[in-house]
């Protein structure tokens, strides 16, 4: 009597089928979701105006020894948003700023959560002293103002890009931190982590295993959230003046025109493009959080 043995692709196929469907799932119960979808398409539309900003700009929009236009001229059919103090197309500069603040949004929001998973999971499992220390130590970040050290890390490194994104990351990690390990505490009561346990699970085992794929929907929905704190937070600190001089962003722009005078002059061109683009994208990463949150926590209740 021979046994058929199963080809070891199968196992592997099917659990891409699965994953397939819980992707065709979850995108049927986002949809519901008027406002998650609004979100989402005007993520995508900057998205695309941030990757195709060498196309429709040019990469040299940001030159000032051959502007279009003379310093604060307002808008025209040629400048539809105006000049700043250089003489620049500030639609230009707008649309080239979208690639600098949504890539230091993204990174810094994947730095926090990455510092807080970490944390939040470990202290959750281990318990004890680690766990004491750990928490004091979220404690402290969590009553300390944000800005304040935001702005204290970026004043002693340098002024750069990096700088700005390990400044955010890792002075808004404590949120995050205390919501994983409470979600990893009630998770490691479930009886199959004490079966896992018994048969002889390590540590490792179970938190990567067990507790992480019941945690990661948890630290999707507040990545998305983050990442529209850190875009404010960045735009904060170029407007301070502490970001890097040399790339242009949303809040260096609106730091451009405080220098500029432009608030006194009334020059409101020079201000409203940058501040209405941070607070849309703000805006769109609030509402697809919300929805996130709402789709992968059911009993949350959120509006649609």
């Amino acid at each position: 009597m021979t046994t058929e043995k199963i080809p070891a692709a199968r196992p592997r196929a099917m659990a891409w089928q699965r994953r397939r469907a819980s992707a065709a799932r979850f995108w049927r119960q986002y949809r519901t979701h008027r406002a998650g979808v609004l979100g989402l398409a005007t993520l995508a539309l900057f998205a695309l105006l941030a990757v195709a900003a060498p196309l429709l700009v040019g990469s040299d929009v940001d030159d000032v020894t051959d502007a279009p236009g003379s310093p604060l001229e307002g808008p025209s059919a040629g400048l539809p948003f105006g000049a700043d103090r250089f003489g620049r197309n500030l639609l230009g500069l707008v649309i080239w700023g979208a690639r600098v603040s949504l890539l230091v949004g993204l990174l810094a929001a994947v730095l926090s959560v990455a510092i807080g998973m970490v944390i939040g999971v470990t202290a959750g499992h281990f318990r004890g002293w680690y766990a004491t220390v750990m928490m004091r130590i979220t404690d402290w970040f969590l009553v300390m103002p944000t800005l304040v050290l935001a702005i204290a890390l970026a004043t002693v490194m340098s002024r750069s890009l990096l700088t700005i994104v390990v400044a955010i990351g890792v002075t808004t990690w404590p949120t995050t931190a205390r919501l994983v390990r409470a979600q990893t505490l009630a998770v490691e009561t479930r009886p199959y982590i004490e079966r896992a346990r018994a048969l002889g699970g390590g540590h490792w085992h179970i938190m990567s295993r067990h507790v992480l794929p019941n945690v990661m929907p948890l630290v999707l929905a507040q990545t998305t959230l983050i990442i529209s704190s850190a875009i404010l937070a960045e735009a904060t600190l170029a407007f301070l003046g502490l970001g890097d001089p040399t790339v242009v962003s949303w809040g260096g722009l609106l730091q451009d025109a405080r220098e500029a005078g432009a608030v006194s002059a009334g020059h409101w061109w020079y201000l409203v493009p940058p501040g209405i683009a941070i607070a849309l994208v703000a805006l769109a990463f609030t509402l697809c959080g919300r929805a996130v949150e709402s789709v992968l926590n059911p009993r949350l209740g959120v509006a649609r």
